[in-house]
């Protein structure tokens, strides 16, 4: 059987407690812009690129191009200013067993990686906080690819620089749909979801995965269970 040489985890809601601040600040700069949204909606765009959801919902109420850019810019400057105030003010805790779990990927010969709807800047910031840069084979931002999930180009980078070119030996973890729609457009051996973040059990099975897991925890147990004793 193929070895997995590769575990690429999100960040937020996965490897790293998300306790809602992403959402508030969203919320915060829609609602200081008058841009409406509809929150079952903005729930659904967890794990995008940020810029982009707030386009979306500038592009729905209508409007000539150059104002929508403009509105588009002007929200995403609100909301990054709020979220990035957050994590230098109240820190980043990763989620429970998140740690062990990264000993133990490493002490297996199986590299770790990050992708991220955040920008780099906020993703270098969380990252530093949370202490896992120098663990990480890869941290890549959606600012780095041409497009954010759902799209797989953050996964095909994390494997470009971590030097793995099968994604038969790669595995995707996230906590949203979006990151197991990218996974599963990234053909990757394994596309599992944790239950860590805002989306319920019920909500990621309607996507394709390998496996629903209660957190990263749980990672290794898998891992041996399914790529190791097979």
């Amino acid at each position: 059987m193929t070895p997995i040489k590769l575990i690429v985890f999100d960040v937020a809601g996965t490897i790293v407690e998300d306790h809602g601040e992403v959402l508030r600040s969203f919320r915060a700069a829609l609602e200081m812009h008058g841009i409406d949204f509809a929150e079952a909606e903005l729930q659904e765009w967890k794990g995008a690129t940020k810029r982009d959801v707030i386009r979306h919902f500038v592009e729905r109420q209508g409007g000539d191009k150059d104002g929508c850019c403009a509105k588009t810019e002007a929200a995403y400057a609100d909301f990054r200013g709020r979220l990035e105030a957050h994590y230098r003010n109240q820190g980043v805790r990763l989620t429970a067993g998140a740690t062990t779990t990264f000993d133990w990927l490493r002490q297996h010969g199986i590299k770790v990686a990050t992708t991220t709807g955040f920008y780099r800047e906020v993703n270098d910031l969380i990252l530093a906080q949370a202490g896992i840069r120098d663990i990480l084979s890869a941290s890549v931002s959606s600012s780095d690819v041409p497009g954010g999930r759902p799209a797989p180009f953050m996964i095909f980078r994390a494997m470009e620089e971590s030097g793995v070119i099968s994604v038969h030996e790669v595995v995707n973890v996230g906590d949203t749909p979006l990151d197991l729609q990218a996974g599963t457009n990234a053909g990757v051996r394994g596309v599992v979801g944790v239950l860590t973040g805002l989306h319920g059990k019920e909500r990621l099975q309607r996507e394709p995965h390998t496996q629903i897991l209660a957190s990263v925890a749980e990672i290794p147990e898998w891992v041996e269970r399914e790529f190791v004793r097979a």
